[in-house]
């Protein structure tokens, strides 16, 4: 995983992020993050933008979190984790 990068959700109703370059995609139903080392996307329902700064990195989203998926460039994070 990227050096610097975290993600945490809580009680599945809340996503925050740090080291977040561009918001890609986003719909109350799924949100495609990108970083550094890929792409994340966020699955769910009633998804909404609460913060997005650019400059600094830091992203946080609210809604009924089903769902986070690491996009990774280079492979998997299974095939990176199970070398």
């Amino acid at each position: 995983m990227e050096e610097g990068h975290n993600l945490s959700v809580e009680q599945c109703k809340r996503i925050m992020a740090t080291a977040i370059t561009e918001v890609d995609a986003f719909s109350d139903k799924q949100i495609v993050l990108s970083y550094q080392g890929g792409k994340i996307a966020v699955s769910g329902s009633g998804m909404k933008i609460v913060n997005f700064s650019k400059t600094g990195g830091s992203f946080c989203a609210t809604g009924n979190i089903s769902g986070v998926k690491y996009l990774q460039k280079g492979g998997s994070l299974k095939q990176r984790l199970f070398k």
